[in-house]
């Protein structure tokens, strides 16, 4: 996965999030539109990572291309 794919999917994964929380103005979300919105804020961080990742092999003199996604754990346990 290049660059380029990855700033498309993180603007498709932004594009249904803000469309999952404006779906419903001043009420609750259902209990599905609750898991997607979780799923989509946890690849968006994957995504994010990955891009981290490429940048920092790449201004090591590395393969950006031997990045690999990190898993759910990982990513959201940066900041605990």
């Amino acid at each position: 996965m290049n660059d380029g794919t990855i700033f498309e999917q993180i603007e498709r994964l932004s594009e249904e999030e803000l469309a999952l929380e404006e779906a419903h103005p001043g009420k609750r979300m259902s209990e599905p539109e609750r898991a997607r919105l979780r799923e989509i804020e946890v690849q968006l961080d994957q995504c994010y990572d990955l891009l981290r990742q490429r940048r920092a092999r790449r201004a090591a003199g590395l393969d950006p291309d031997e990045a690999t996604v990190r898993s759910e754990t990982t990513v959201e346990g940066y900041l605990q």
